[in-house]
Formats: C-alpha cells, structure tokens, sequence
C-alpha cells in the first residue's frame, strides 16, 4: 500500500513538473488575450510572455495575399512556422487590401484551390484561422496605405495616411479590421503603421507630421473596437528613433495595452565593430526604453539578415543583434520575413527568391536553417 502510494505521489509530481517546465522545443501554454505589466508582456493567466514572431508578408503587396500559397497548402506553411519555433506571426495589410477587397489572382493560390476565386479577406480570415486553430498569436500590421512593397521616400506611403487614403479611412480602416477579429482571441494586437518616415515627427508643432497625436488617435480606434488588442507603436526614421518617447509617452484610453515597436537592420557603412558599440548605439535609440517610466515593453517589430548568412558585415551585424536579444529576454522580436520568394512591387519581380526569408522557395522546408538555428538559441531551443 504504500509503495503504492509513492508511485502514485511521484506520477502526480512528474505530471505537475511537465506541466511547469515544458520539455525543450514544446510550446508553453498561452492564454490569450495578453496585456503588460511593466516592461513585459502576460498573457491573461499573468503567465510573462515573450513574443517570438516572424513577419509573413502578401496581404500589403500586389497578389493581395501572403506568400506560399502558391506552392504550398496553408497547413503545410503553418507546420513550417511551428518547426521553426515562434509563437506568433505580424500579418502585414495594406489599406487598399481592406477597402477594395479584391479577388485574388488564380496564381497566387495555386497550391490552395478552396482560395480560386476568393476574395483578399475571405483569405485572411482563412489563414488567421488557421493561425488560430495552430496556436499561433496573431499582430496585425497596418504596413502600407496602397499595397506594394515598402518603403522609401517616395513610394507615397510614409505616413500614416496620403491623398488616397486619409487619416479618416486609416481610423475607420483600423476600427473594421479591429472589429472584424474581435472574436478572435489569438489576434493579440495592432501596430498600427509601418516604419513611419517622410518627415513623420514625434510631437512638434504641425499636425500633420505628428505621428505621437496620430498615433493616440489610432490607438483609440483601435480600443474602442477590441479593448483587449494590445497596441504596438513604432517610431520616425523607419521605426530606428525613440528618442523623445519618454519625454512624450503614448496615453491610451485602456491601460496596461502600449508596446514600443523599434526595427533594427544592418546599415551599410555603419555596422558596429563590436557588441559593446552595438549596445550602445540601441540603448540610445531605443533600449533606455526598458529603464523608464510610464514603464512600456518593446517588441522589435522587424529584423532580418541574408538567408545563408554569408554577407560580411550584415551577418555579422546580425550575430551581434541575436546576442543583444540573448542578453534582454524581455525584449521581444519578429523576424523580417517568413516568405521563401517575392511578390510583385516596385523593385521585385514575383515567385523570385526572398534574399532574407526563412523558408525554401517551395514554402516546404526551411531555407535558412543557420538563421533558424540562431534564433532559437535566443530562446535557448535545441
């Protein structure tokens, strides 16, 4: 009897450990939706959370879809994106995609028949319910206003709004696709625009370039929509520059909902010699962010590196950046981007090679399995 007891005692102990410290490479339980405490983010067990997500592309470009579905079916992506260890994607849509909801060209589906015919967000009801379904957080990222690939000076786009589409369709725009998810609990949050530049200010006199006032505004929508979306702000300079920020925090209507959103790449000419010089330079623009008060959290909405890693000084900048993320596990991140090739857009010629993607150009495997691999050391994964 009581060794049948202490069998019993250590099966209900080995269970409960199983239960706390999920074995290597298995997903810990998250119960969505989240919000912040401090500088993390939790979900609503009060579990810390750090988001690990990847960047998959198309809704924003030219098909008006992501990328992969012409290769592969969603599932097999889907499966591709839990082997390689995230647990959330930022969706990235345009403007255009939302408000005239077209069909999407036969071609771009060709892996997926159920999607001929379709319409652009019949599809990405599709795939945030598969998204779902798999366990993977959904960010929504307003990425562009007309969908083509981003960004520059002079696509038009740079601000959160142009002739085409106006602050008030932005507002209105955020409130349906808010609206739309709402129901949803796996879609967690909304960075509420791309990489903000064109003379974009943070603050200042001109309402017109006052990202910080647009920004409130937008968050706002967004809450009145879905109160429990978390909202990601990112910053002027290509979301490079926060400068400023706590000095002149964000104030949303709900609390415990606001993370700071930088984005880091590789600049030509200004790579770091060192990771102490790395540090340093992002503590400047950003990281001061996690010793300050209103206390925020930060998501590194994008970085990216070439998919063999073999690129001189990007690759080695991008070493550096895994260990400043090593070294900050309260900072999250999102890989730029999932897709193995190109969509259509200024500058890129469709189904071509993703020179920074993390699948194979047939959406089956993983294609840049050295960047893979340091990523989930970030994560201390196999």
């Amino acid at each position: 009897m009581q060794s049948a007891n202490v069998r019993r005692l250590f099966l209900f102990l080995s269970l409960l450990s199983l239960a706390l410290f999920p074995a290597c490479g298995q997903r810990a339980t998250i119960v969505p939706p989240l919000h912040t405490d401090g500088h993390e983010i939790v979900d609503s067990a009060g579990h810390p959370l750090r988001l690990t997500s990847v960047n998959w592309y198309g809704f924003d470009q030219k098909e008006y879809v992501v990328g992969g579905l012409d290769h592969a079916s969603l599932d097999v992506i889907i499966g591709q994106i839990r082997q390689i260890g995230v647990n959330s994607v930022r969706l990235p849509w345009a403007n255009e995609t939302l408000e005239h909801n077209p069909a999407v060209p036969d071609y771009a589906v060709a892996a997926n028949p159920q999607f001929k015919g379709k319409h652009a967000m019949e599809v990405m009801d599709a795939v945030i319910t598969a998204l779902a379904r798999a366990h993977i957080l959904i960010i929504l990222d307003n990425h562009m206003s007309n969908a083509d690939w981003c960004c520059s000076e002079t696509d038009n786009n740079g601000l959160w709004y142009n002739r085409e589409y106006p602050e008030t369709n932005w507002l209105a725009d955020w409130q349906a696709i808010a609206r739309r998810y709402r129901k949803q609990p796996w879609v967690i949050g909304a960075d509420l625009r791309n990489e903000l530049r064109s003379s974009a200010a943070w603050g200042g006199s001109d309402p017109k370039l006052d990202w910080h006032a647009a920004a409130e505004r937008g968050g706002e929508a967004v809450l009145a929509a879905n109160p429990q979306l978390l909202v990601m702000v990112e910053s002027p300079e290509y979301s490079t520059n926060f400068t400023g920020f706590d000095k002149l925090p964000v104030t949303l209507p709900v609390a415990h909902r606001l993370v700071y959103s930088p984005h880091a790449y590789s600049v030509e000419g200004q790579n770091p010699s060192s990771f102490d010089e790395l540090k340093q330079a992002y503590e400047a623009r950003a990281m001061f962010l996690l010793h300050t008060e209103p206390a925020t959290p930060i998501w590194v909405g994008e970085f990216g590196t070439c998919q063999t890693l073999d690129c001189d000084g990007n690759s080695d900048w991008f070493k550096l950046f895994i260990r400043l993320l090593k070294e900050n596990p309260q900072i999250s991140w999102s890989y730029w981007p999932l897709n193995g090739t190109q969509s259509s857009g200024v500058g890129r010629k469709y189904d071509s090679v993703e020179s920074y993607g993390l699948l194979s150009t047939d959406y089956r495997r993983i294609g840049a399995p050295k960047i893979v691999e340091l990523l989930r050391t970030v994560e201390g994964g196999p």
